[in-house]
């Protein structure tokens, strides 16, 4: 039970067999360059072996380990200590150590539970809306995810983290479809740029290691749609009831059109600008807010980050087949 073997370091050790003391400090060779001192604040033998509470004097975060190896063989990721020159923390400063840990971890603990219980809450509530707008039908959701890069090009690292989930409608259908997913996307503000018909968009990864059938302008940040299957009803309800906790989170209705009223004094003042945005697009720049109506008859399509001349401004992109008549319908108001 307290053998293990490291079979590309060619060595075996003894967990049997306590390889460091209390108060010892230790190194923790991790990945990406990952390098940290941490101290032993406990340890405890278990029919596996002896198991060390380790604990690291900067953050006072705690970690464990049940195997540490002697520098003098190091290879690989793993803990490590001087068997040569041994170096100890005084063990007032262990102690304070240790307090510091055991709140932080009670700290934490404390998140944890409050998060567990918020999402609870959410779950119910999100159960409860989700059961009246579901069609009984129902075997697929078209969701909008917000990603946040992780990604670390000095390790060759990457990957991304989902910060926010909007649910934009339901399918009676397992099929990738993309328009479909641009029909729901035009539904919330966050993913209304990927309601445009553009293969750049357009990503088809069903393969190993891919990562399916979405929409999106890259794939580790910003806004991606996709469908995701949940079998039934009850699948759908189950998956994404704490998303659906929160209001804001369900985008199924497509946005109502703006009320027709009479042109604002101001319009008469307005100038805008078109420019050629693309090979395939152009774009209104400009004083555009007192002729949202006219551009929203124009079936436009909004983008609150575009670039114009080397600077980060809002407008409104239509495809380059339609600039005549754009510029016809903005003819009085062009610069």
């Amino acid at each position: 039970m307290g053998k293990v073997t490291l079979l590309f370091a060619g060595k075996s050790y003894d967990t049997n067999v306590q390889s460091v003391r209390e108060n010892q400090i230790v190194i923790f060779d991790g990945p990406y360059s990952k390098y940290c001192r941490m101290v032993v604040a406990g340890i405890e033998h278990t029919q596996s072996g002896y198991n060390y509470r380790l604990i690291d004097p900067e953050t006072a975060e705690e970690h464990s380990a049940d195997l540490i190896r002697p520098l003098r063989d190091k290879f690989g990721i793993g803990h490590y200590y001087d068997d040569e020159h041994p170096e100890f923390m005084d063990a007032a400063e262990v102690a304070a150590l240790r307090t510091r840990a055991n709140a932080l971890k009670a700290e934490q603990e404390a998140v944890r539970r409050a998060a567990a219980e918020d999402a609870e809450r959410l779950r119910t509530i999100g159960a409860e809306r989700l059961r009246q707008i579901v069609p009984d039908d129902a075997v697929a959701v078209i969701i909008g995810e917000q990603h946040e890069s992780e990604c670390d090009p000095y390790t060759d690292y990457f990957g991304s983290r989902i910060v926010r989930t909007v649910i934009l409608g339901f399918s009676t259908h397992t099929r990738d479809l993309f328009p479909e997913m641009r029909k729901a996307a035009a539904r919330f503000e966050g993913t209304a740029h990927l309601a445009e018909r553009n293969a750049e968009y357009e990503h088809r990864e069903k393969y190993s290691m891919g990562h399916g059938y979405y929409l999106g302008t890259h794939r580790y940040s910003g806004w991606q749609v996709s469908k995701e299957s949940c079998r039934d009803k009850e699948g759908v309800i189950k998956r994404f009831a704490v998303v659906a906790g929160n209001p804001e989170n369900v985008c199924i209705e497509n946005p109502a059109p703006a009320p027709q009223t009479a042109a604002p004094e101001t319009v008469a003042d307005a100038r805008v600008e078109i420019v050629e945005y693309s090979a395939k697009s152009i774009a209104v720049f400009g004083d555009t807010k007192p002729l949202r109506g006219t551009l929203r008859d124009l079936n436009r399509l909004f983008r609150a980050y575009l670039t114009h001349d080397g600077t980060r401004c809002a407008g409104w992109i239509f495809s380059k087949r339609r600039e005549q008549e754009v510029r016809s319908a903005l003819a009085a108001y062009l610069k």
